[in-house]
């Protein structure tokens, strides 16, 4: 799978944003939706966990969807299957994030057009871990 065209410069640009919600964060420590939300924390982001399974994941309030969030976001990072249809990321493109990034093994065409229609950058098939890790 392709990722998108961004270059080096642009992805560092990126990881310089610091409010960060995560759709699909897991309570499984042992899941990629776990222990990336969980280093980004420990290097300086600010995260909030959206899971409706839950209320709480690595001691943050976690929400159940994306519209229950009153604070602005400056990064989505959704952790969900790409054939699933995009409802989260409709919600995701209301609160006016500066990014939506899909993590690795994620592209969703109908979400990259809709993010791009409404002014949104979009990342996808990477992640934010092993990004920051190689560019920081």
């Amino acid at each position: 799978m392709e990722c998108d065209s961004y270059t080096d410069d642009e992805i560092r640009d990126i990881l310089t944003l610091k409010r960060v919600t995560v759709i699909g964060m897991s309570k499984n420590e042992h899941k990629a939706a776990h222990y990336v939300p969980k280093y980004l924390s420990e290097n300086g982001f600010s995260i909030i966990p959206v899971n409706p399974t839950t209320d709480e994941i690595l001691g943050k309030r976690c929400y159940s969807t994306i519209s229950d969030i009153n604070d602005d976001v400056d990064i989505i990072d959704v952790f969900r299957p790409s054939e699933l249809p995009p409802q989260q990321e409709v919600q995701a493109i209301k609160k006016n994030p500066t990014v939506i990034w899909l993590q690795e093994g994620i592209h969703n065409l109908e979400a990259e057009k809709m993010a791009q229609e409404n002014g949104i950058k979009i990342v996808f098939n990477r992640c934010m871990l092993a990004e920051h890790q190689r560019l920081f």
